[in-house]
């Protein structure tokens, strides 16, 4: 039984198909893009492709192009494939996000951080990774969770209660977490916002409250006046995003990089955390538990 359910997982056509179903039934478009000659390969196809990929563990390009099937690998070249799925990230984004929608929704947020390291700090000096534009260029930063610097980035993330991804955003390690705050005032209204103690700003906390009625819910430090312990439902309910983010980093190997641009890295993160969204979602409507990500989706 259990060989049975391995070689399912390890059937590439078969889970190819499986999330190739799953995404047209909440996306009728085939193309996105405006292709003067129409492509042997639909848009829709390259991004059950690479979802297939990373659902399965293929981590490299050049591992995935030798798994392909023949009936697939045909349509499309290797570089002609790297190149689409960059020009579609707005809209693997945006059908990410119609998704999400359909798995959860909610009144009470979770938003957190993790690091995501381009290269050993010993070595960033002469790396050349992500240094093509000066606005985007990685940085050193310091991860508190870890008690260790790092040369790269900072993924922000905000994910509902039943741990559903609804946005995320790459900075600079050496961007406060704080600062992400600015992003939500723009996108969220009318909810509850839990985070950990990086977030804790009375000044940021009535900005958000006066602004679009966002209660952000944060532990108070030990050391504060009228201290009072944050109530135990949200100090476990925050955990779901650090879950999610082990998960990242396990089955999706988030933090391993192969990218040389940052336009490369950040297709690279968003291909993680869609196919996570995508398994929930498979599981969702097979009346499974959304976030057990290791499963059998055929």
């Amino acid at each position: 039984m259990y060989l049975t359910q391995l070689n399912k997982m390890n059937n590439f056509s078969a889970n190819y198909g499986k999330i190739l179903g799953t995404l047209q039934q909440f996306e009728s478009k085939m193309n996105f893009l405006n292709q003067k000659r129409k492509p042997k390969l639909s848009d829709i196809e390259l991004i059950a492709i690479d979802l297939t990929s990373e659902y399965m563990s293929i981590d490299s390009e050049y591992q995935l192009f030798r798994n392909l099937p023949s009936e697939l690998s045909s349509k499309i070249e290797r570089s002609v494939y790297n190149r689409r799925k960059r020009k579609l990230f707005s809209n693997r984004e945006l059908l990410r996000k119609k998704l999400g929608s359909q798995i959860s929704s909610s009144d009470y947020y979770i938003v957190d951080s993790m690091p995501l390291e381009v290269c050993k700090l010993s070595r960033h000096a002469r790396s050349r990774i992500c240094k093509e534009n000066y606005q985007t260029v990685p940085a050193k930063g310091y991860c508190a969770s870890q008690s260790n610097n790092y040369y790269g980035y900072k993924l922000h993330a905000v994910c509902t209660i039943d741990g559903v991804f609804t946005d995320f955003d790459l900075t600079q390690a050496s961007v406060h977490d704080i600062h992400y705050l600015k992003n939500i005032k723009s996108m969220y209204k009318d909810c509850t916002i839990l985070g950990d103690k990086g977030y804790l700003s009375i000044d940021y906390q009535m900005d958000l409250f006066s602004s679009n009625q966002i209660r952000l819910e944060v532990p108070m430090r030990r050391n504060q006046k009228e201290y009072k312990p944050q109530a135990y439902i949200f100090r476990k309910s925050r955990k779901r995003i650090e879950t999610l983010f082990s998960q990242l980093c396990d089955q999706f190997m988030i933090r391993r990089n192969y990218a040389k641009s940052f336009d490369g890295f950040k297709n690279r993160i968003l291909s993680k955390i869609m196919a996570l969204t995508v398994i929930q979602l498979i599981n969702k409507l097979n009346n499974k538990n959304i976030n057990n990500l290791k499963t059998c989706i055929v």
